[in-house]
């Protein structure tokens, strides 16, 4: 069993900057892979980034690619996703998870945080 917690969302203006954090407990964390996933009002929950534990990444490119960078400290057991130039868009509750399986797909990911919210305005 993996614990997640999530750390750092908020306010910020439109072109400002975050940087999200998740603190991973209970078993070992560094042979996960770490997602970012994120959900708006509304909408489906979808991908954002992950890494997996040799530090290999995987963006959604169409969204994030260039603005979000994703990162891992196995040694703290923290996963970060940085994000700059945010936009209203951006704005949504944002989830880590942890899973055997690196890739972009929910099913993959086996435990997941309660998430934090990011508001972007305009």
């Amino acid at each position: 069993q993996v614990q997640l917690v999530e750390s750092g969302g908020g306010l910020v203006q439109a072109g400002g900057s975050l940087r999200l954090s998740c603190a991973a407990s209970g078993r070992s964390f560094s042979g996960y892979a770490m997602g970012w996933f994120r959900q708006a009002p509304g909408k489906e929950r979808e991908f954002v980034a992950a890494i997996n534990w040799g530090g290999s990444t995987i963006y959604d490119a169409d969204s994030v690619k260039g603005r979000f960078t994703i990162s891992r400290d196995n040694a703290k057991n923290t996963v970060y996703l940085q994000m700059n130039s945010l936009k209203p868009d951006d704005a949504a509750v944002y989830y880590c998870a942890a899973g055997a399986v690196f890739g972009k797909m929910i099913t993959q990911y086996i435990f997941w945080g309660q998430g934090t919210q990011v508001t972007v305005s305009s």
